[in-house]
């Protein structure tokens, strides 16, 4: 071989060892770039309405999106709002379990009961569930054992400290209302305990129960009638979708009221809210998702518990209703709505 031709295949070597190793190092990133060629098809189930769970249903595609899924290209959402209708929540369930999705994902305790009473074998994932021992939904939190998991706000387990952030907020009050929906298993050891943290504060306790969105305004009136000098709002999907009415009928009723979600003060004008983020444990539900897609079975998958609270104040609604907050209450807020 002539040098001409020994010189031009030494560069034939080097342009293709170049070339193997630019391949080799931009392979992997290309990997990891391309989202997953399956399209997955997953339910959604929520007593709400759409426009009440905007937000939340938005944390949840934000999770999916940080995990590789996008609408439209490799994932399939089947929704299903309930519209405070929770009759409606069974035969919604039904229809998703013959559309053969992949899992359901539910928002609220009674759409995850309507779920897995519709199916006992399809993968079921909770964005928010007040207490799902006590509803018989998981035999443990750490070993959930069957085909639901999920994330759990455990309201029970906080209302007592609502009942003595109202009491701090209104020294002097002495007579509260408990808002809550009879038909929510989980809201019957939330009322429970309201009710024990209320006797121990010498708080004279209103359980008004509501069902239907239709009966807020019933509701109300029996407050009034009851001459209740405070507000508490128990855990409730249904209770959560009419939070812009709930607040405006404790204005007129001239109520300080307390709930357990940012939502009631940014989205309505309630006076306080105490608990989790919740839009933020929808976004964490993402993750369960993408691990039972993957092959994981709900039994193995723990469900999850909120580690941060919140305490947010709305200073406008304090001002309507005439009140001056603590300043040692205030000091200890995460938030103030302006």
């Amino acid at each position: 071989m002539t040098p001409a031709e020994l010189g031009t295949a030494s560069v034939a070597v080097r342009l293709g060892a170049l070339f193997l190793t630019l391949i080799l190092l931009i392979a992997p990133h290309g990997a990891r770039a391309q989202q997953p060629s399956k399209v997955s098809r997953i339910g959604w189930l929520s007593s709400a309405s759409p426009t009440a769970g905007a937000d939340r249903l938005q944390a949840f595609k934000q999770g999916l999106h940080a995990l590789g899924y996008v609408e439209g290209q490799n994932l399939t959402i089947e929704y299903r709002w309930a519209e405070g209708k929770n009759d409606r929540l069974p035969a919604h369930a039904a229809e998703l379990v013959r559309l053969e999705v992949a899992m359901i994902v539910t928002q609220g305790t009674l759409a995850t009961v309507a779920a897995r009473k519709a199916s006992p074998t399809l993968p079921i994932v909770f964005a928010v569930v007040n207490d799902p021992v006590a509803a018989g939904l998981v035999r443990s939190l750490a070993r959930p054992g069957g085909n639901v998991t999920g994330l759990a706000v455990l309201g029970s387990e906080m209302t007592a400290k609502r009942v003595e952030l109202l009491r701090e907020a209104i020294p002097g009050i002495n007579r509260v209302a408990a808002l809550w929906n009879p038909g929510n298993a989980s809201s019957h050891p939330e009322l429970k305990q309201t009710e024990v943290a209320a006797q121990a504060l010498r708080i004279e306790l209103q359980s008004v129960e509501v069902r239907d969105p239709l009966m807020l305004e019933q509701a109300f009136a029996a407050m009034t009638k009851a001459k209740a000098t405070g507000l508490i709002v128990l855990s409730d999907n249904m209770l959560f979708g009419q939070r812009t009415r709930i607040a405006d009928l404790a204005i007129q009723a001239r109520l300080p009221a307390i709930a357990w979600t940012p939502e009631f003060v940014e989205r309505g004008e309630l006076l306080m809210v105490y608990g989790p983020n919740v839009a933020d444990m929808h976004r964490r539900a993402a993750a369960y998702v993408d691990k039972i897609l993957r092959g994981v079975s709900p039994a193995d998958l723990p469900v999850e518990q909120p580690t941060t609270f919140e305490l947010v104040i709305n200073l406008r609604t304090a001002k309507t209703l005439g009140l001056t907050i603590p300043q040692s209450l205030l000091l200890r807020a995460d938030r103030t709505v302006q």
